[in-house]
């Protein structure tokens, strides 16, 4: 079949195609998408109970999709649960927080634009992760783990 950009061809990759890296400091990580073009880099993060991501911003809007278990952010007044969806605009500062009591974990999808910027307690950048070296340390964690490198990540 042919494809051009005036028909372009669907890209598909099922759930065990990518398998779990473990990051250990209690988060498992799936890359399932990132476009150096575009800035958009979509990765699925499995939470274990009592989890606390640093402080953060994004210099693009993310979505979030909660897939299993429950989370917060600590600036703000709502949980997400199974079916939660959160819409972030671009520099909303914010601390992701698991509860300790989680009977489950907890799997969130996130469709991300831009870089990820995490801060230091006076709102210096600490580090900045992006699509292409998150992917890079999702490669080098299933290599380290004895797991293959998958080859359905999309770009």
């Amino acid at each position: 079949m042919t494809t051009s950009m005036l028909n372009p061809s669907v890209n598909h990759v099922g759930d065990d195609e990518l398998p779990w890296a473990d990051t250990g400091i209690g988060i498992e990580l799936k890359v399932l998408r990132v476009s150096v073009d575009s800035g958009v880099w979509v990765v699925r993060n499995r939470f274990q109970a009592g989890v606390r991501i640093p402080r953060h911003r994004h210099t693009g809007p993310v979505e979030g999709y909660t897939l299993t278990g429950r989370w917060h952010y600590l600036e703000y007044d709502f949980w997400s649960t199974p079916g939660s969806y959160i819409f972030e605009p671009a520099y909303s500062v914010h601390t992701l927080d698991v509860p300790a009591d989680n009977t489950e974990p907890t799997d969130v999808l996130f469709v991300i634009s831009g870089v990820l910027l995490n801060l230091t307690d006076n709102d210096e950048i600490e580090s900045v992760s992006d699509g292409p070296n998150t992917l890079a340390a999702y490669y080098a964690l299933l290599e380290a783990q004895g797991l293959p490198r998958p080859a359905g990540v999309l770009g």
